[in-house]
């Protein structure tokens, strides 16, 4: 595993759009490839930790042929500046995020519909099946492939006001939430203003009073240490998001079918280690956030927030896409 830095990124990006396309397709046999991969958590994120593992597997699955760089915590931009840098050929994989990659494949922001999953566990159970096929099929269309699905986890509200009992203590408040069309009708159905800010800018826009709160799962909660600046954690569990692990199809042509077996293999290996660590740290942080005496932790009145959010799921059956959405909502048992 090699970690690049960002200036260094920036020159061979540049190096490669000025370069014949074709190029960036052959490779002598047996030399060694180099992918880049980006990422936006923080170091201790159980996003970070299984993006590590990931590149011990592929170099250990391919004896050294593929090596992995790795530019977390949005050296290389935001999950949406990622996400256009895959496409391009300029990055070679990401580990990104449910809300921008929807930007491409608008199907895959229904997996975050209001409480359709009480868990991660229930969510694969649906998305590691038909759907995850059928996404693929959306992918490809626009020069992704999909490796593995990841877990990003179930989300909660956090602010520096007070605690979130029901949909109504969210009036007034101005609540940033990722660039995700899903998480923006949820919380305009629950009342509150929405601001679109980067993961690496939060922190100092909730210290500056830019937005009153976010809301995010709890392991990006503790690893980001936003916590910090909003002390009133509410357990909302208003939706579930992936982690789409995803690589360009430049990229792949780059690489042997063997190879492409490897990475896939890998990033599922990996993937299987950041669920389960996504599993312990929703335990770890909230005995950690409840143990904490500067913090308020509450439940919320959950019959209220699913009512308050009904009619996003309607306004989503009626987008072209309709019937996969249905289909989705039937599957989770909705």
């Amino acid at each position: 595993m090699i970690n690049i830095p960002r200036r260094t990124f920036l020159v061979g990006a540049g190096a490669l759009i000025a370069a014949p396309a074709i190029l960036s397709l052959v490779r002598p046999a047996h030399a060694a490839v180099t992918l880049t991969l980006g990422h936006g958590a923080a170091p201790d994120n159980p996003r970070a930790i299984a993006v590590g593992k990931f590149a011990e597997l592929v170099s250990a699955k391919t004896n050294g042929e593929v090596k992995i760089n790795i530019a977390g915590s949005e050296q290389l931009g935001t999950d949406v500046a990622m996400l256009s840098s895959l496409r391009t050929g300029v990055l070679d994989l990401t580990a990104n995020s449910q809300g921008a990659v929807s930007g491409v494949v608008p199907e895959l922001a229904a997996l975050g519909l209001p409480f359709l999953f009480e868990d991660a566990t229930a969510a694969f159970a649906v998305l590691d099946g038909e759907f995850a096929q059928e996404l693929a099929e959306r992918f490809a269309a626009v020069g992704i492939v999909p490796l593995a699905w990841w877990d990003n986890g179930i989300r909660h509200v956090s602010n520096s006001k007070r605690p979130i009992h029901k949909p109504a203590d969210l009036k007034g408040l101005k609540i940033r939430t990722p660039a995700d069309p899903m998480t923006i009708d949820i919380f305009q159905a629950l009342g509150a203003a929405t601001e679109q800010i980067a993961f690496s800018e939060l922190y100092i826009a909730l210290q500056q009073g830019v937005v009153d709160g976010q809301e995010n799962p709890l392991a990006n909660i503790a690893t980001s240490k936003v916590y910090e600046v909003t002390p009133y954690i509410s357990l909302t569990g208003h939706q579930w998001q992936s982690t789409p692990f995803l690589i360009s199809q430049i990229a792949m042509a780059r690489i042997g079918e063997a190879e492409r077996t490897a990475l896939s293999e890998a990033a599922k290996e990996a993937g299987e280690l950041q669920r389960g660590l996504m599993r312990e740290a929703d335990e770890k942080y909230l005995a950690e956030f409840k143990a904490n005496n500067a913090l308020s932790i509450n439940e919320v009145d959950r019959a209220a927030f699913q009512e308050a959010t009904a009619g996003v799921a309607e306004a989503w059956k009626a987008k072209p896409f309709g019937d996969f959405v249905g289909r989705l909502i039937a599957a989770a048992g909705g």
